[in-house]
């Protein structure tokens, strides 16, 4: 088993921010301290790792939490109790003023799974869960062996992680002590729905796609509602996007066939053709900034990285509709013009639902190392 420890380097002192939340996280945690005041301000520190892999900002915490233990016999019990009776940890490094609405939270773990390295928890901006997102699978792994916590072997490294999701096999490129390429078999992918027609206020009857790929998501043509895949159109992507997933929830049923706790159509993706002619489609994701539960409109942003669990789900949906073979590679660019680059390992079977096997590959950008500290008095 792996045991994740910080980087060196990192500054003694660092300024500080008040949090209203500090003491729950302090209680959650169990962070240790020496010589304990009861009775004043008591400086804590929380060490984390800052990345983005095609656009998106990933925040890997890898240290300052003090002993770990988060009840649960896999990381998917373990992310539910973290959900449940734990979310002010979420909020409190996804909210202002410590962070943006474009920001994603790791959180690194001992994983129940012999078999594994590490586990990891994946927050996000929204209330529920992700049980896997590749973009962020990508960060963690850039930043684990950048930072030396995890030992790099060149030019490849191999790992297993556990996720909520399951068991995710990594080869992580690297040259001259950093990571050029970080590739993933993810867990099985399918689609659920395709070519289905769903009535959305404001637009009328839409086809669309539904596919599990870590996340499951809702899959329609921007220009079926006149959309075209480009920066200038994000708000309207967003908005209209919003309006589509919540019809979706509404009138499609989803649920993963082997853990039915996976019931929740998190996320719209929208698809066009590609920019680039080297390149095989165009997607962008929105992503909800609440959990999009109940009668309101969500609110969102869009992921600006061409979205790990996304292409897997495209790639689901291809392979369904019997245009995308085993072995063939698909180009999948992203609203800002990076790619992932998606291929079907193999076919499987899930309880009588067919799968695939998907592999997604993409390159980072540098990580940099943070320290945010947090001024809390201990009850």
């Amino acid at each position: 088993m792996l045991a994740v420890s910080s980087p060196p380097g990192l500054p003694a002192a660092v300024p500080f921010v008040r949090v209203t939340d500090a003491n729950l996280l302090i209680q959650i945690f169990d962070v240790k301290q020496t010589e304990p005041d009861l009775g004043s301000p008591t400086l804590k520190v929380i060490r984390t790792v800052e990345t983005h892999c095609g656009g998106p900002h990933c925040r890997v915490v890898i240290g300052g939490l003090g002993a770990l233990d988060i009840p649960g016999q896999t990381m998917f019990e373990k992310k539910s109790y973290l959900e449940q009776n734990y979310d002010a940890f979420r909020r409190l490094l996804l909210t202002e003023p410590r962070s943006s609405r474009t920001t994603n939270v790791d959180l690194i773990l001992p994983s129940p799974d012999p078999r594994a390295d590490f586990g990891v928890v994946i927050m996000e901006q929204a209330r529920y869960y992700p049980a896997m997102s590749g973009g962020n699978l990508m960060s963690v792994v850039t930043a684990l062996l950048e930072t030396g916590s995890v030992t790099m072997t060149e030019p490849d490294t191999l790992l297993n992680v556990d996720t909520p999701a399951g068991l995710v096999a990594v080869r992580a490129r690297c040259k001259n002590g950093r990571v050029t390429n970080v590739a993933f078999a993810n867990a099985p992918a399918f689609a659920t729905h395709l070519d289905t027609t769903i009535e959305v206020s404001g637009i009328g009857p839409l086809l669309v796609d539904v596919a599990y790929g870590g996340m499951f998501y809702v899959l329609a043509e921007a220009a079926a509602v006149g959309l075209a895949i480009e920066p200038e159109s994000a708000a309207e992507l967003v908005r209209v996007g919003e309006v589509v997933k919540k019809a979706a929830r509404e009138q499609l049923r989803v649920v993963h066939p082997a853990n039915h706790a996976i019931n929740h159509l998190e996320s719209l993706l929208w698809w066009g053709p590609a920019r680039s002619k080297e390149n095989d489609g165009r997607n962008t994701v929105v992503v909800s900034l609440d959990a999009g539960i109940g009668s309101e409109i969500g609110r969102g942003v869009l992921d600006r990285c061409p979205c790990g669990t996304g292409t897997c789900a495209r790639l689901a949906v291809l392979h369904a509709k019997r245009q995308l073979r085993v072995g063939e590679d698909y180009r999948h660019e992203g609203i800002l013009d990076s790619v992932f680059i998606g291929r079907i390992l193999q076919e499987l079977d899930i309880d009588g639902t067919p799968a695939i096997v998907p592999e997604v590959s993409g390159q980072l950008g540098s990580p940099a190392t943070r320290t945010t500290s947090f001024m809390t008095t201990i009850p």
